[in-house]
């Protein structure tokens, strides 16, 4: 048996019809470019998020980017935020001429510790992007806190936490823009990359709508300088179908989850931990092992092919040395960079997989 730590085929099988209907729907429209698809995916996903304005754009990258842009960053500024995610949160940073500064990570969350953005705060700082890693949410009611104390903005970087909680609330409610990536992988994912913004503050959502449409509005005049990134019909009018079944899919993997929980518990892997007022969505279900190295060829010999997210710290890269950060600067993100590993984790994993996965894991430890 050969399992993936991630596949779309057997959900694309699933849901074919619904798909090529999707996509019939928008060829024979005749409108590919910002239609009634991308503005009712923008509302039902607002809606869904408990959120009011969504903004579709390229991909999450370009939503980092333009939020930064929206509230007012420039050149100097400096963005808190966490070396442990994917590059494009720091990538996005970067591209408005801000610094980004690095707090360090609860060391079973792998979240920021929150506590520890107080001491990062500068007269340049700006704001606050928030990384809800993995599919769960950041303590937002410290964060705001000391957001609101210090005047600072919070961005929520939602790419891996579609449908996560926190006390109740939607990832992506909880602060003035947050941001969400529908690139293959995620949680609701489609079949290519695409974005979105969410924000309740109308000034923000216009301007965000202006800065995806080379700064205009409904001419070829450009209010201000602006950018071309704009998700398109066909990934809006899928995601719509998909969206319908999102729930079902943070079920499915909470399903999942739990029984790696019961099955894993006695093993000598650190298993996932639910944060208290917290509702997990399971993007990935990440594992920590000193051995891991050896553990992972183990179990590729048998067929199970894993991932790392993420293998290298953003602070230790050669592209981003500038910065001026070292080794040592964060040890809970420099160690958990060297054991932790993912599982297998989609929605139609199944159950003859899984104990596939957890047989041969017992037996390797």
């Amino acid at each position: 048996m050969q399992v993936k730590v991630w596949s779309y085929l057997k959900e694309y099988l699933n849901e074919k019809n619904e798909v090529h209907e999707a996509i019939e729907q928008v060829l024979n429209s005749e409108v590919l470019i910002l239609g009634e698809n991308v503005k009712s995916f923008e509302r039902e996903f607002s809606e869904y998020c408990q959120s009011t304005y969504g903004v579709g754009v390229n991909s999450a990258t370009d939503a980092i980017f333009f939020a930064l842009k929206a509230l007012g960053v420039v050149p100097g500024d400096e963005i808190i935020t966490v070396s442990n995610t994917a590059v494009p949160t720091v990538s996005a940073i970067v591209a408005t001429g801000a610094k980004p500064k690095f707090v360090d990570i609860n060391p079973k969350s792998y979240l920021m510790k929150v506590e520890d953005v107080v001491d990062n705060i500068t007269p340049k700082t700006k704001g606050i992007v928030a990384v809800h890693l993995f599919g769960q949410c950041v303590d937002m009611d410290l964060l705001t806190k000391i957001a609101e104390k210090h005047n600072l903005f919070i961005i929520e970087d939602c790419a891996q936490s579609h449908g996560a909680e926190y006390k109740g609330r939607k990832a992506g409610s909880m602060s003035n823009i947050s941001t969400f990536s529908f690139y293959p992988t995620k949680i609701l994912g489609g079949y290519g990359d695409g974005g979105m913004m969410l924000t309740t503050d109308e000034e923000l959502y216009n301007k965000m709508k202006r800065l995806r449409f080379y700064g205009m509005e409904k001419t070829y005049y450009a209010i201000e300088s602006g950018y071309n990134s704009r998700l398109d019909e066909l990934h809006a009018a899928i995601l719509r179908k998909k969206l319908v079944h999102l729930d079902e899919y943070i079920a499915n993997r909470r399903k999942i989850a739990l029984r790696y929980d019961e099955e894993l518990k006695d093993t000598l892997l650190q298993l996932p931990v639910e944060l208290p007022n917290n509702k997990h969505a399971y993007y990935i279900y990440v594992v920590r092992h000193p051995d891991r190295t050896k553990i992972m060829e183990k179990l590729k010999e048998k067929g199970i092919l894993l991932n790392i997210s993420y293998p290298w710290p953003i602070h230790t890269m050669s592209g981003y040395e500038y910065l001026d950060y070292k080794v040592g600067d964060l040890p809970e993100t420099e160690l958990a960079a060297k054991e932790i590993f993912s599982l297998p984790m989609y929605p139609t994993l199944t159950y003859e997989e899984q104990s596939y996965v957890i047989e041969a894991i017992k037996e390797i430890l």
